[in-house]
């Protein structure tokens, strides 16, 4: 690879962190992994530590591909459930800076509706 540049996608729920690296263009990966490769129970999966764990193994494998500098792209869950994103992203981003990466820019890109699908019953609200 010629660049020394990639993105970083975060896509951080509740449950489970997962990050991929790619390319600029985002076309081609060269590096993924989550929160369920690091810890053994599932319910630590979506966990502050878990991300910070994945986050070394990318930016390892970033190193070895000699990138250098990386966009990072936050996504929460989205659509009709919860737009904000999991513990998780913090910790992957103040992770990635600690194992030598310079983060260029951080996006977020949480899909938001337009009004699209109907809510859970019990999200839905009451109508006077």
């Amino acid at each position: 690879m010629s660049s020394n540049r990639g993105i970083v996608h975060i896509y951080a729920s509740h449950n489970n962190t997962i990050l991929l690296l790619t390319d600029l263009t985002g076309a081609e990966t060269i590096a993924k992994s989550s929160g369920g490769e690091v810890v053994k129970a599932q319910h630590k999966e979506g966990s502050p530590y878990a991300a910070m764990k994945a986050a070394e193994i990318i930016a390892d494998k970033a190193r070895d591909k000699g990138i250098t500098e990386v966009n990072v792209k936050v996504r929460g869950t989205g659509g009709n459930k919860s737009n904000s994103p999991g513990s998780g992203s913090e910790a992957t981003i103040r992770s990635l800076t600690r194992n030598g990466l310079i983060i260029r820019a951080i996006e977020n890109v949480t899909p938001i509706p337009h009004d699209g699908c109907r809510k859970k019953k019990k999200f839905r609200g009451k109508k006077k």
